[in-house]
């Protein structure tokens, strides 16, 4: 009897040990398995989780009279709950409830709350407010900095911002400190230290003391723009520098600013571009031109539009029927679709090389901005990317562009 029970004892000793190895065994199986779950590896097999974190840009949206904001994967952020909402600037964006606005953070909730006639986005840490007919500045707080008092008023850059009391503009400072007293009939922005000035019936340059530096001598006038302003005489446009000199004398019929070293320039009814020294680039010979954008121009010959490079040289062959300026690295062009029964225009993007990102079929777009484009087609809005692929499907009435 003592015999046989050992020899049970035994076999059941072996038969434990086989089982504890297998499950050694199968764990050891298992173990490779597991990297594949660690938080590290996630977010490669997850690119809207990988998108939204490195991007984070905020796009305002309408549905229905409503409007709300939705994040690059077109989840909303922000419920539609608003009248009206305009993009985000600087963290914040302006809202409208109850025909009143206010400022609202990311994540839906008011910093100020609805309180103003009218608002537009903090510059330098303050926004102008419209209340009682009369603009004023508040501070990221809400709180009124500078009394409601202007007839009208601009955003601050440079510590000053240009107000009209009564009818004559002046400059304050972040204080609401006349830097320069009310005293022009029409008043410009800085650009190189001077800003246009209008007083009686010409156009003149102010510093920031609101002294002359160019007297008042021409019957329009443009802002410096990489060291020269276009003036008017007359019929004529020219070009002076900072001291009131002309560097390009009066003769042309219209041009535009001086960019990459060229300005459009007309002449004899034709469109062509000069440098700094008045010297035809490119000879007048187009019927429309825009600026220079990114290395191109486009241009129009009869009905058709297409791109020069600043030889004069075509980048891209007269072929669209509406051409915008390039811009993050893509132009809108316009073309007719043959359908019947009767042909359309739909917009499509072209690259520097003329090369479609995507063909013609929108109804509107708009330009790229952080990556994305706004689309519409029949009288719904939707995205694209830089790509050409539609990412967020025609949902809205209506759509701002994506910012921060």
């Amino acid at each position: 009897m003592k015999k046989t029970f050992i020899i049970v004892f035994v076999l059941v000793a072996i038969l434990t040990q086989g089982q504890t190895g297998n499950k050694t065994k199968t764990k050891s199986k298992e173990k490779p398995a597991e990297p594949a779950y660690t938080p590290e590896q996630k977010p490669h097999e997850s690119p809207p989780q990988k998108k939204v974190k490195c991007c984070n840009w905020i796009a305002s949206v309408e549905v229905f009279k409503s409007w709300g904001f939705i994040d690059t994967n077109g989840v909303y952020l922000v419920n539609l709950q608003f009248d009206d909402a305009e993009n985000f600037s600087n963290g914040l964006a302006r809202v409208k409830k109850m025909h009143d606005w206010g400022f609202i953070d990311t994540k839906g909730t008011y910093v100020i709350n609805p309180q103003f006639d009218q608002a537009e986005d903090f510059s330098e840490d303050l926004a102008r407010v419209y209340k009682f007919k009369k603009w004023g500045y508040i501070d990221s707080k809400g709180m009124i900095v500078i009394d409601y008092q202007f007839a009208e008023a601009f955003d601050f850059h440079n510590g000053m911002a240009r107000v009209r009391h009564g009818v004559s503009w002046g400059y304050i400072d972040t204080k609401g400190k006349y830097i320069i007293n009310p005293q022009f009939s029409a008043l410009g922005e800085f650009s190189d230290g001077l800003a246009k000035a209008h007083l009686g019936k010409e156009w003149g340059f102010v510093d920031q003391t609101g002294r002359w530096v160019i007297s008042p001598q021409f019957s329009e006038v443009e802002n410096f723009h990489e060291g020269y302003a276009r003036v008017k005489k007359g019929t004529q446009w020219g070009f002076i520098n900072t001291t009131g000199a002309y560097v390009i004398n009066l003769q042309f019929e219209a041009v535009g600013d001086f960019f990459d070293g060229l300005a459009r320039a007309k002449k004899l009814h034709q469109w062509g571009y000069i440098d700094d020294k008045g010297i035809w680039k490119v000879n007048p010979q187009f019927e429309e031109a825009g600026d220079f954008t990114e290395g191109l121009a486009r241009v129009r010959l009869g009905h058709t539009w297409g791109y020069i490079d600043a030889t004069g040289t075509y980048a891209i062959n007269l072929q669209f029927n509406g051409a915008a300026d390039f811009c993050n690295g893509a132009a809108r062009v316009e073309k007719v679709i043959k359908k019947m029964p009767k042909s359309e225009t739909k917009w499509g993007f072209i690259d520097h090389t003329g090369k479609y990102i995507t063909n013609p079929q929108f109804d509107d777009a708009g330009d790229f901005s952080n990556g994305f484009a706004r689309v519409r087609k029949g009288s719904k809005w939707g995205y694209i990317n830089t790509g050409g692929n539609i990412i967020i499907n025609y949902n809205y009435d209506n759509c701002g562009s994506y910012t921060k």
